[in-house]
């Protein structure tokens, strides 16, 4: 009988002993897995012609603090995160930053904003100068929609 060696990434395992004391090398070389982008997860499908804006503020503007943010869909309907309805997603304002991983769950922290409770509308306040918005609907687990629900990237300016 044989005793059955598995080499994995420099550990040795004993898979079963036998009576004869040779060792078998393993086929083929295990390779560690790839340390580079993580997996893309399942994506929901959108409604066809669906689309997500801004209402307020328009593009270009000059405004103050606080800001006032109305964010508009249509196509589809807002509910809460968690919420698996058909046609359905929750808003996330993205502040001055470029789309995330369309295949991973939209961040959530000073450049992501999530609005997991349903919300359409918001008050931001962001220091003085020049800002780019841009909206993104996410499903019921934060992931975007096949194909993705982004708004047109507006630019205002805080005084």
């Amino acid at each position: 009988m044989k005793l059955r060696i598995l080499f994995l990434s420099g550990l040795v395992f004993g898979l079963g002993a036998c009576a004869e004391k040779s060792v078998e090398e393993p086929t083929a070389a295990v390779q560690p897995a790839a340390a580079s982008k993580p997996a893309a997860m399942p994506r929901t499908a959108s409604a066809e012609g669906a689309s997500v804006f801004f209402i307020t503020p328009a593009n270009g503007a000059t405004v103050t603090n606080p800001i006032q943010i109305e964010f508009g869909i249509e196509g589809m309907d807002v509910v809460k995160a968690g919420d698996n309805q058909p046609n359905s997603g929750h808003h996330h304002l993205l502040i001055d930053t470029d789309i995330p991983n369309l295949g991973l769950p939209i961040p959530a922290d000073e450049r992501h904003v999530h609005f997991g409770d349903g919300r359409t509308a918001t008050e931001i306040v962001l220091p003085p100068g020049e800002h780019t918005l841009q909206m993104l609907l996410g499903d019921h687990l934060h992931i975007p929609h096949e194909p993705p629900l982004v708004s047109e990237a507006i630019t205002i300016t805080v005084e």
